[in-house]
């Protein structure tokens, strides 16, 4: 019973306050929606500025899929009390991870037992929420899960605008059109990396075409 009250207060709360939150007051404008895995196992690495990040790609799925949608998040910060990791837990349906490894913990263990599971892993390679709408350097822990699993496809989705609506730190959301741009899927193999360059390159990639559409950069790059 208390099982099924924690599935129907998820389902509530996305479908009455995350999705409209997401699809409605941040007018998300969403360039190849159609890459994003139909079914998992798969992996979403997304750049991080904002807590909004998760919510919205979640969002993005149908609600259907929304058991299997797992953000990855990191156990220190989302276990700290019982209140937030109830609602991290069963609300947010996080995947909690331990940042160190003291004792010989595998922290990609609980990853990977995911995926066998058939879930979407959300992933944000930078670890943490940096400075808003500026991309942080890339930890290697994605390229060991993908080298462990590379028949699982890596898609790779760049997020603007999230850092400037509600910012590290920043309680207050402010509206502000937001950008999503979903990059053609990699795969993993046996060099960590060879998948680092593809991904860091999609995702610069994805970040120049959101810039050219802003005006920030010009139409072609070589003139």
């Amino acid at each position: 019973m208390r099982r099924f009250s924690a599935r129907l207060v998820r389902l509530l709360f996305w479908l009455l306050i995350a999705r409209p939150l997401a699809l409605v007051v941040l007018g998300l404008n969403v360039r190849h929606r159609d890459r994003l895995p139909q079914n998992g196992p798969a992996l979403i690495a997304a750049n991080h500025n904002s807590h909004l990040d998760a919510l919205v790609l979640v969002s993005l799925f149908p609600l259907a899929l929304l058991p299997r949608l797992r953000p990855v998040a990191a156990a220190d910060y989302f276990l700290r009390n019982r209140v937030v990791a109830w609602f991290a837990l069963n609300v947010i349906g996080i995947l909690p991870i331990a940042r160190d490894t003291q004792g010989g913990r595998d922290p990609l263990k609980a990853c990977e037992t995911a995926l066998d599971h058939g879930d979407i892993l959300i992933i944000f390679p930078e670890g943490s929420r940096g400075e808003p709408e500026v991309m942080g350097r890339f930890k290697r822990g994605i390229s060991v899960l993908a080298a462990r699993r590379p028949q699982v496809p890596v898609v790779p989705v760049f997020l603007h605008g999230l850092g400037k609506a509600l910012p590290k730190d920043d309680p207050i959301l402010v509206p502000f059109f937001c950008d999503v741009f979903v990059g053609p899927a990699l795969h993993g193999s046996d060099s960590q990396a060879a998948l680092m360059q593809a991904l860091e390159a999609s995702m610069r990639r994805l970040s120049d075409t959101c810039a050219r559409g802003h005006g920030l950069l010009p139409d072609n790059p070589a003139s």
